[in-house]
């Protein structure tokens, strides 16, 4: 993620919708990828202001202006009501129920910083309006039973279950809640658990139907993560009945990523936007030089970084921000997304 100056020249950060500095209104502007400060223009529109100069007029998003859940800003001579962003849903919480608001923020602020990654990586994704087939929405949903604990597997009558179908990403808003999210870390013997991590492994799902099956990838995917054509459900139950192959550490970068192979891509592509999330940020703070495009080189700085913030957290009493071992498979499969990205990014669909 990049670091932002606002136009006084005050450092400002992604979430930000105000400088502390000048003190004006901030605003995301995802068609130029920058935040921009804002002055009021009359009838509800801003003029935006980057370190830059003038950087046109905007409108505030819906979800910015009535409800401030957002901080992007929509082109002025654009129709649409919602940012870019915020078209994409499809269902939002019932925000009549007590900590559903709190709980919605917290979604839609990953949400963006996912819509950032794809934008950034020039990764093709529309609305379902846009492109009933190929397009991507989101469903924020809860669980119509009162308990505190939720799940991801299948039987749970009344659970609402983080998947993906059909280009529809559908969260348990509870994955927003840290109690409840730890409680389900830990009841899944699972070494890392976030919100922003559940986005990035759904998105990969939605990139495997544009990628690898509209693209015919199947051969050069198989020889990688595995035959596909295993029946899902059955590989799935036998995952949660059973549990992982005892050796599962050589081969994939979870346990969960051996439940069966469309599990094994999304676990690896998730993990993917994360190294060069975290790279990018390092860039930005100037601890590293530059984000390289070579994969090799890619995977020792993240090496260097990971450890380097597991060991912080552990001198501040806290668990390893990273708990993965990137073996030489698991790194073949993801320097195959690395170079897809590359490709896909590079002739945008």
């Amino acid at each position: 993620m990049n670091i932002f100056r606002c136009h006084c020249g005050n450092t400002v950060y992604f979430e930000n919708t105000r400088c502390l500095s000048c003190t004006r209104e901030l605003g995301f502007l995802p068609d130029q990828m920058l935040q921009a400060a804002l002055e009021p223009a009359g009838t509800g529109t801003w003029q935006a202001y980057t370190t830059e100069g003038d950087a046109g007029r905007y409108r505030k998003c819906g979800n910015y202006a009535d409800e401030n859940v957002c901080n992007w800003m929509v082109p002025v001579e654009e129709k649409e009501k919602f940012c870019e962003a915020c078209r994409l849903n499809k269902v939002i919480p019932n925000l009549s129920r007590p900590g559903n608001r709190e709980k919605w923020l917290n979604v839609e602020r990953e949400k963006r910083r996912l819509l950032y990654e794809l934008k950034h990586l020039n990764l093709p994704f529309s609305s379902k309006k846009e492109d009933p087939g190929k397009g991507l929405a989101f469903a924020f949903l809860e669980d119509s039973q009162t308990e505190s604990e939720f799940a991801d597997t299948a039987g749970d009558t009344g659970r609402v279950f983080t998947g993906h179908a059909n280009g529809l990403i559908t969260i348990n808003i509870l994955e927003a809640d840290d109690v409840a999210r730890e409680a389900m870390r830990q009841r899944m013997n699972e070494a890392s658990r976030t919100l922003l991590g559940h986005f990035r492994h759904e998105i990969g799902h939605y990139y495997w139907d544009r990628v690898i099956e509209a693209g015919g990838r199947h051969a050069e995917f198989r020889a990688r993560f595995g035959d596909e054509r295993l029946d899902y459900k059955t590989a799935l139950s036998n995952y949660y009945n059973s549990g992982p192959p005892a050796d599962w550490r050589k081969h994939y970068v979870s346990a969960y990523a051996s439940a069966h192979p469309w599990e094994d891509w999304a676990e690896c592509w998730g993990h993917y936007l994360q190294i060069r999330d975290a790279l990018e940020t390092a860039h930005a703070l100037e601890f590293i030089d530059a984000l390289p495009s070579d994969f090799d080189h890619l995977t020792v700085l993240w090496t260097r970084i990971s450890t380097g913030v597991n060991l912080m957290n552990r001198s501040m009493g806290l668990r390893d921000a990273y708990p993965f071992v990137l073996t030489d498979a698991v790194q073949d499969k993801i320097h195959y997304i690395h170079d897809l990205i590359t490709e896909v990014g590079g002739r945008r669909q």
